[in-house]
C-alpha cells in the first residue's frame, strides 16, 4: 500500500497514510503534476498467465524520479494493486516469482485508485527501466485501457536493458537484472518494483563507471591492473578495502573477479583524496560521468520504441530462442493448407533497429492489378540473419514434406565482397475502388527522437522512394509469412510499421 510522505510540507488534504507490506520499506508518494525534468524509473510487478490468452494483473508499481544531471533519486512511489479477481490472478507461480500474495493486494486500492498518482508521474516525462519498452510500458498501457483512460505518453524511453546489451557488452551473461547486481556484487534482485527501479539506476551507474574507466585510462592501466594493486596496497596495510563488493557464494571464479572492476578503481586513481566515495554521482568525476550517461541516453534512441499500440508484441532477435520456433499447419481449404511461423505458439513478429538501406523503392516488380509492388532492401545484423535463415531453412523443410513442387527462393541474400546479409522488406497497400494506401505504418524520427506518423494522400512509389534513400536508416517492425505461388515458394517479410531516421 502506498504511504504519503515527501521532503516538502505534508498537504493537510492527504489522505491518512496506510502501512506499506511487512517486510517492505515505506514507499514516498511524489510531488503532483507531469512533465518534469526528472527521468522517472518504473517498474510493474504483475500475475503469471497460467492458460494460453490469460493476460496479465497488475499488481504492483513502484518509481523514483532522478534529477537528470546528479542522478540521484529526488522522490519515489510505490503501491500494491488489487487486480479484479486476486484469488484467480495470484496463482502459486505469481507468488514464487515476486513473493506477492492474495492477501497483501486484497486489502491494495485497485488500479482506479491510483491511476491519477501514475498517470501524473509518468506522463510527459522521460521513462527508463529495464525492459520497459516490451514489458512495463506495455502493462501501464493495459491497465489504463481496462479502465478506459487514455496512458501517459513519455518524452523519450530509456530501456537500459538493449542499452547495456549494445554498450556494455553481454559480461553479465544474459543481462537480465539480477545477473547485472550479481555481477557488480549489488545482492540479490527482490523483484519488488521500489527496490528493483533503485538497483536499475546502481547497475546503470556502475557501467557507465567502467566505461568511463575503460575509455579515459591508458591502455597500460586496465581497470583490472589498477584493481589489483588497490586491493594489494589495502591488504598490505592489514585491511581489506571496504569498498570491494563481496562475491556471494554462488558467483564462479570469474564472476567475482569482475565484480572488483567498478569502486575500487576510483580509490586508486592518482591524487584527489576521495578514496572513500564509492557512489559514482558524487565521486571527483561526476561531471564526466553524467555526461558519459548523457551520451548513453543520446544512443539509446536507436533502440526500438515498440510503445505505440500494437508493436509491444514484436520481438528483438536476441529475444528469440530458436528452439521455440515451429511451423504450424492449418487447412485453408479442401485441397490446400496454410503455413506459418510460430514462437511459443504465437505468430512470430520481428523488430530491429537502425537497418540501413541498400536499395529504396523500385517500380520494376507490379501485382496483378498492374500496381508496383512496393519493397526496399535493407542491410540486416548478424543476429537477425541467423534467426531468418533458420526461419527459412525450416519452412523450406516444411515445404518440401508436403510435396510442394515450387522452387523454393531464400529469404537472406548476400551482397558485396564481405556478403553482406539484407533481406527486402514488402509494404503492402490496400486498394479500394480507384484509390490505394499503405497498410504499413510509415513514420519519421526527428534527431531529437520524437517520432511522427507521415500521411500519405495516396500511393506515390516516387514519394517513397524520396524518403527510404539509399543509406538512411530505419527501424522495422515486421511479420513473416511463408507463400507458395505459381511454382514460387519462400518466406515474405511484410512491414507493419517503418521508422525512418532523418538526418
Amino acid at each position: 500500500m502506498a504511504t504519503a510522505s515527501d521532503s516538502s510540507a505534508a498537504d493537510p488534504a492527504a489522505a491518512t497514510p496506510a502501512p506499506a507490506p511487512e517486510g517492505d520499506a515505506p514507499a514516498t508518494t511524489l510531488p503532483p503534476g507531469s512533465g518534469g525534468p526528472e527521468i522517472a524509473f518504473f517498474d510493474v510487478e504483475t500475475s503469471v498467465p497460467q492458460r494460453a490468452g490469460q493476460g496479465y494483473a497488475l499488481l504492483e508499481f513502484g518509481a523514483i524520479l532522478v534529477c537528470p544531471r546528479r542522478l540521484v533519486e529526488v522522490a519515489s512511489y510505490a503501491t500494491l494493486v488489487r487486480p479484479a479477481d486476486p484469488v484467480s490472478a495470484v496463482s502459486a507461480a505469481s507468488v514464487r516469482c515476486n513473493g506477492i500474495t492474495r492477501d497483501a493486494v486484497s486489502g491494495a486500492p485497485p488500479f482506479r485508485d491510483v491511476a491519477d498518482a501514475v498517470y501524473d508521474l509518468l506522463n510527459g516525462r522521460v521513462w527508463a527501466g529495464h525492459n520497459i519498452v516490451r514489458f512495463d510500458s506495455a502493462r501501464i498501457r493495459e491497465a489504463f485501457a481496462e479502465i478506459g483512460r487514455p496512458p501517459p505518453e513519455p518524452k523519450g524511453l530509456i530501456d537500459t536493458l538493449p542499452l547495456l546489451t549494445q554498450r556494455f557488452g553481454r559480461r553479465a551473461g544474459d543481462m537480465k537484472m539480477a545477473s547485472l547486481a550479481n555481477y557488480f556484487g549489488l545482492g540479490k534482485q527482490r523483484h519488488r518494483s521500489l527496490d528493483d527501479v533503485r538497483m536499475n539506476l546502481e547497475v546503470l551507474k556502475y557501467c557507465a563507471t567502467v566505461l568511463f574507466l575503460e575509455a579515459s585510462l591508458p591502455e597500460v592501466l586496465t581497470v583490472e591492473n589498477l584493481v589489483e594493486r588497490a586491493i594489494t596496497r589495502s591488504r598490505a596495510n592489514g585491511a581489506a578495502s571496504p569498498e570491494v563488493p563481496k562475491p556471494e557464494a554462488n558467483s564462479s571464479p570469474d564472476s567475482s573477479k569482475r565484480q572488483r572492476t567498478v569502486c575500487p578503481a576510483e580509490g586508486a586513481l592518482p591524487e584527489g583524496g576521495n578514496q572513500g566515495t564509492s557512489d559514482p554521482s558524487t565521486s571527483r568525476e561526476s561531471v564526466e560521468l553524467v555526461s558519459h550517461i548523457e551520451e548513453m541516453k543520446l544512443d539509446s534512441t536507436t533502440q526500438m520504441d515498440a510503445s505505440s499500440s500494437g508493436y509491444s508484441t514484436f520481438l528483438e532477435p536476441d529475444d528469440i530462442s530458436t528452439e521455440y520456433i515451429k511451423i504450424s499447419v492449418a487447412p485453408l481449404h479442401q485441397f490446400g493448407r496454410r503455413s506459418s511461423i510460430q514462437h511459443k505458439d504465437s505468430p512470430l513478429q520481428l523488430c530491429s533497429a537502425g537497418l540501413k538501406v541498400q536499395f529504396g523503392v523500385s517500380t520494376k516488380f507490379l501485382d496483378n492489378a498492374g500496381r508496383p509492388k512496393l519493397n526496399i532492401v535493407v542491410d540486416i545484423p548478424e543476429n537477425l540473419s541467423k534467426v531468418l535463415e533458420f526461419c527459412d531453412d525450416l519452412a523450406r523443410r516444411s515445404s518440401q514434406e508436403s510435396s510442394s513442387t515450387s522452387e523454393w527462393r531464400p529469404l537472406v541474400k548476400k551482397y558485396g565482397y564481405v556478403n553482406r546479409p539484407t533481406v527486402r522488406l514488402n509494404i503492402p497497400t490496400i486498394v479500394s475502388g480507384d484509390s490505394a494506401i499503405y497498410s504499413t505504418d510509415i513514420c519519421q524520427k526527428e534527431p531529437s527522437g520524437n517520432v511522427q506518423k507521415l500521411v500519405f494522400s495516396n500511393v506515390d512509389a516516387t514519394e517513397l522512394d524520396s524518403l527510404f534513400v539509399r543509406g538512411s536508416q530505419v527501424d522495422a517492425y515486421f511479420s513473416l509469412e511463408i507463400y507458395d505461388y505459381q511454382q514460387n515458394a519462400g518466406i515474405r517479410l511484410v512491414a507493419k510499421r517503418l521508422v525512418v531516421h532523418s538526418k
